[in-house]
């Protein structure tokens, strides 16, 4: 006597059991709006330090008459 049992798991099922059935799927940001993102950063950052160069160098070197 034999028996053979099958057991099929629905895919999704899964990754809601691991999140947690109560919570929504996570929410993605498209990949232009991180590159606006990231680019708008490297922006703000370049020019923060370019211009924290330029008080120091007001300061320091340029102050002396």
């Amino acid at each position: 006597m034999a028996t053979n049992i099958t057991i099929i798991k629905d895919a999704d099922a899964g990754a809601n059991a691991a999140r947690g059935a109560s919570q929504p799927p996570a929410r993605r940001l498209p990949g232009w709006l991180w590159f606006v993102a990231l680019w708008c950063f490297g922006v703000a950052s370049a020019m923060s330090l370019g211009f924290a160069f330029k008080l120091l160098m007001n300061a320091t070197l340029f102050a002396i008459k």
